[in-house]
């Protein structure tokens, strides 16, 4: 009797955005709250990982800080960067255990949409080629697309994060489930074109679940809701209700 093949349960781990720590930190220009003392508290509530985007206007995450958090975090660093000569500097010299690369406008509130890679595909491979030589994992933050896929292969990224933002904004179920076979589809053809995924964007306690079941996406990246939810109920929560969700 043949014996039943076991269901494949692996779900995204969780790591979190910790920038909007340094926001509100920003909002009186002091010491505190201190993202350092966030990301041990997200640690030790289980995620997998701590992001941090790097602005060249450091609005929130400063030099200091990816200083500070290379030193203190134990699990793992992931540092958003757009392809700027002064964060690239950074980056090669902080030595973070995974980079990704992300689009920046100087006046959006959040990064608003995924990287053409299309279009700076050799921009992006020189940069690529840079971490990697120290070693760094290089991940692209793009739109559920083939062909932007297909060019960050071609650039040499080890991933692509899927940009789950328009999903989260979707308005309407029909809509959301529209975006949601998209993002299904381009995590497949990422691993058919030998590429490893992680996703996010937007993603709250409402719109996770879905995305979370998903096979072949290793991370998912999120802080807004969670820090918002800190607010309320204390940052260790926040972060065990987020992973109870994902499960």
């Amino acid at each position: 009797m043949a014996k039943k093949k076991k269901k494949n349960n692996i779900r995204p781990k969780l790591c979190v955005n910790i920038d909007h720590v340094a926001t509100v930190r920003q909002a009186r220009g002091g010491r505190l709250p201190d993202p350092v003392e966030a990301a041990r508290i997200v640690e030790k509530a289980g995620a997998c990982g701590i992001t941090v985007h790097l602005r060249e206007d450091r609005r929130h995450i400063n030099d200091s800080d990816v200083v500070r958090l290379r030193r203190a975090v134990k699990t793992k660093l992931n540092l958003e960067m757009s392809v700027a000569p002064d964060v690239v500097r950074r980056a090669l010299r902080l030595v973070p255990d995974e980079a990704t690369i992300v689009p920046e406008k100087r006046q959006e509130l959040t990064t608003e949409g995924g990287l053409d890679v299309v279009a700076n595909k050799k921009k992006i491979k020189d940069v690529i080629k840079k971490l990697h030589k120290k070693n760094i994992t290089v991940s692209l933050f793009i739109e559920p697309v083939k062909s932007q896929i297909t060019a960050a292969m071609e650039a040499g990224a080890d991933y692509i994060e899927i940009h789950t933002g328009t999903y989260a904004e979707a308005g309407t179920p029909r809509r959301a489930a529209a975006e949601l076979k998209k993002i299904k589809k381009a995590v497949v053809f990422a691993a058919k074109s030998g590429l490893r995924v992680n996703a996010g964007h937007g993603l709250d306690y409402k719109n996770t679940a879905k995305i979370a079941r998903i096979k072949g996406i290793d991370d998912l990246n999120t802080g807004h809701s969670i820090i918002s939810r800190a607010v309320m109920v204390g940052l260790h929560r926040a972060v065990k209700e987020m992973m109870a969700l994902m499960k």
